[in-house]
């Protein structure tokens, strides 16, 4: 019975051991993290000059571009996470890097009318960090072929 008691004192005397070594660990970890920068806590807001833009007439097989002009008027950075089209034939050019409250940028989409003809409607979605996740931009464009002149 005195070993049992013995070992279960030893066992007691370890955990107190254990827990007072945590509680000087984490004062440490407090102190260390305490130089960090705070995280940003703003909401960006994702501002278009325009939302649609049309080519009017094109020839089939051009290579038209249009850039679609962009603001951060809320009151975080706004990251640009993703922006895809509706078509293989609509290529969009963006940045990734963070938007700072008050300054702008750009996301440029090239269509490739080769092998369309008639009205084209093509939609950019834009997936932000933003207070609006989501925004759609459009192009449109009237391609004429040879054959249809």
């Amino acid at each position: 019975m005195y070993l049992i008691r013995k070992g279960f004192i030893g066992t007691l005397v370890l955990i107190a051991i254990l827990s007072s070594s945590c509680g000087n660990s984490s004062r440490n970890d407090d102190s260390i993290n305490s130089g960090l920068q705070p995280e940003d806590k703003g909401i960006p807001e994702l501002i278009f000059r325009e939302y649609e833009h049309n080519f009017g007439k094109v020839s089939e097989g051009e290579k038209v571009a249009y850039v679609f002009i962009f603001e951060n008027k809320g009151t975080g950075n706004l990251i640009i996470a993703n922006v895809t089209t509706s078509c293989g034939c609509t290529v969009p050019k963006y940045e990734t890097k963070p938007v700072p409250t008050g300054k702008g940028g750009d996301i440029e989409v090239v269509f490739n009318t080769s092998g369309y003809n008639g009205v084209q409607t093509k939609t950019i979605q834009v997936k932000s960090n933003a207070s609006t996740p989501v925004v759609l931009l459009r192009i449109t464009a009237e391609v004429e072929s040879d054959n249809s002149k």
